[in-house]
């Protein structure tokens, strides 16, 4: 074979061997792509304090036991207030409100109020750091405006409808929770719905806690405060 043709042999070699290796490294980089890939998963949403239909029929009904209406408009809202049957939700080094509620939306019935200062000073105790109401009482006309841009809000009327509406609801904050925070929380609600004194959900596409709570809270908590007194006498 001659100089020449032996030149042509080795520069054909060569390529084969870079085009070999080329294709070598293509198939390798594909398949260590597609096993990256094989290692995200669809994470179920399972909270241990899961909302349900049952759950909003149980809240219209406590708001039907009590004979509360399902507040109309600002007018109507502005005279219970005025009568006190809604109160101011107080803000304290333990519990704030968020400035998105509105000054005249910043009210609850006596009893969920009770509820927001025993929370609110038990979590400060734990985590030395306030907790957050994002939302509270509501009327007919401000929920019917809020469907129209969150599709996942409860109707404003029939017998799932929001029981922010009778003033008996708040939703609590849950963004920036630490695991810790958030396992607290749903430790304390869970206790509370286990005894049928609140309905709660914790809701997926708002950062937040539902807590409806019933008036039989302030004759639970009574019974607690009695006891707690007898126990240091």
């Amino acid at each position: 074979m001659g100089a020449k043709n032996r030149f042509y042999t080795s520069s054909l070699v060569l390529i084969m061997a870079v085009l070999a290796g080329a294709q070598s490294f293509a198939i390798n980089h594909s398949t260590r792509y597609r096993h990256r890939r094989t290692r995200f998963r669809h994470v179920v949403w399972n909270p241990v304090l899961k909302g349900s239909y049952d759950s909003m029929l149980r809240q219209n009904e406590e708001i039907d036991r009590l004979q509360l209406p399902r507040i109309a408009d600002d007018q109507q809202l502005l005279e219970l207030e005025r009568t006190q049957e809604l109160v101011p939700i107080p803000e304290s080094g333990a519990l704030r409100v968020s400035p998105a509620v509105h000054p005249d939306k910043r009210y609850a019935r006596p009893w969920v109020v009770q509820f927001l200062g025993d929370m609110s000073k038990a979590y400060y105790s734990e985590f030395h750091v306030p907790m957050q109401v994002t939302s509270a009482v509501r009327t007919i006309e401000q929920q019917h405006k809020l469907r129209r841009s969150n599709h996942n809000a409860a109707p404003e009327n029939g017998d799932n409808a929001s029981s922010h509406l009778a003033g008996i609801t708040v939703d609590l904050a849950k963004r920036g929770l630490t695991r810790t925070q958030h396992a607290w929380i749903e430790s304390y609600l869970k206790n509370l719905r286990d005894q049928n004194l609140i309905e709660v959900a914790e809701e997926r596409r708002q950062a937040c806690f539902h807590v409806m709570i019933s008036d039989r809270y302030t004759e639970w908590r009574e019974a607690n405060q009695t006891a707690d007194k007898i126990a240091l006498e």
